[in-house]
């Protein structure tokens, strides 16, 4: 199936506070330059906050990890976990189609969604808060017909109660998931043969719908506001960051360009004093832009994706030779100043692959991206 990123984008993606904090924490499970592989869950995080999977949220995702935005896209495109179009403000719904459930009255529910939502899978309805989708087997046959409903299984469905279901979702209520016919479980529909005394000491719900009621919300989404928020492998919870404060602009004594350049005195000054000072560290010698109007393809640096390459231009950081020449002390200033990229030059280790790309040589991540075509300069 050919599956296409929507239409329509928003213009942007940002991770929440917590949520960013979140996946910087995944990050970390993963060996020095192995950080792709962190993929799958932050694309989950994006589609979880926003409720699809945007472009924008797509390419942020890879320039956190340092990956070319097609190697993200092939991710995103190949799983079908991923939505990559608008869903349902309230609820999308999953109607298991795969054999069970279709000889059961899979039909039926889908009926339901066109009738109550919209005639074809994937369209919102009239009023935005529902879409829907026929998916593969969600392994669940013992209670076939079932829907998945958020992060829930609606099981022993019927067309009536899926329309209930629905109704029950647009008024604000969170109908009870599991089983909908009053079995327990998946017991035998004709009653318990063995264990028959089962019934001593159990919870009032199977232990999958009782962790679903205790939250008093099946089709929330993860949004970042659960507490704790925790990164078990780093033994503490992963705080979110504090935004920072907004630096002053400067504000210069005369709008008046200092040369050819159109860069005024003032500053012409604040880059080469280093401008408001901030972080740990030394800050390096930068320049007010490339020269003979040529920056290096700071691509090639593992690491370094479009948009951080713009933050470096930004920061006056153009050429390899700039980055090899970083003392110890210099490394820790940028790390600290790279607005969200923080500890990306230590992680990747820029100062040693600058040298080499300084001196015409290649590393493997430039031979790799040059004939990949990753990057085009």
């Amino acid at each position: 199936m050919l599956r296409r990123l929507h239409h329509e984008q928003p213009e942007s993606f940002a991770f929440t506070a917590a949520n960013q904090a979140w996946a910087e924490a995944q990050i970390t499970k993963y060996p020095e330059g192995r950080q792709a592989s962190a993929i799958i869950p932050l694309l989950w995080r994006a589609q979880e906050q926003e409720g699809w999977l945007t472009r924008p949220a797509i390419e942020a995702v890879a320039n956190m990890l340092g990956m070319a935005y097609i190697r993200a896209l092939e991710v995103a495109t190949f799983y079908f976990m991923f939505q990559l179009q608008p869903v349902g403000s309230v609820a999308h719904i999953q109607i298991c189609g795969t054999l069970s459930c279709m000889i059961c009255g899979a039909e039926d529910l889908i009926g339901v969604c066109k009738d109550k939502i919209a005639a074809k899978a994937h369209q919102l309805s009239a009023d935005g808060k529902f879409s829907w989708e026929e998916v593969e087997c969600l392994g669940s046959c013992a209670n076939a017909p079932m829907a998945q409903i958020g992060k829930d299984y609606y099981e022993d469905l019927t067309a009536e109660r899926l329309a209930e279901i629905i109704d029950e979702l647009a008024a604000g209520k969170v109908p009870v998931p599991g089983p909908q016919n009053g079995r327990y479980a998946a017991e035998p529909l004709s009653g318990l043969t063995s264990l028959t005394d089962f019934d001593s000491g159990k919870t009032q719900y199977n232990a999958s719908v009782q962790l679903a009621t205790d939250i008093g919300d099946t089709v929330k989404r993860i949004d970042g506001t659960e507490v704790p928020l925790l990164a078990p492998w780093q033994g503490k919870p992963a705080a979110a960051k504090k935004a920072a404060k907004p630096k002053a602009e400067p504000k210069p004594s005369a709008n008046v360009p200092a040369d050819e350049t159109g860069v005024t005195k003032q500053e012409a000054q604040e880059v080469s004093k280093g401008g408001p000072a901030a972080g740990e560290g030394s800050k390096p010698a930068v320049l007010t832009e490339a020269r003979d109007g040529k920056a290096d393809n700071l691509k090639m640096i593992k690491g370094v994706g479009p948009k951080l390459e713009t933050l470096l231009h930004s920061m006056g950081f153009y050429h390899f030779d700039q980055i090899a020449g970083w003392s110890a002390a210099e490394v820790a200033w940028v790390d600290e100043n790279l607005e969200g990229f923080k500890g990306r030059v230590t992680r990747d280790n820029w100062v040693e692959q600058a040298k080499l790309l300084a001196t015409g040589a290649e590393t493997e991540f430039s031979k790799k991206a040059k004939k990949d075509d990753i990057y085009k300069d």
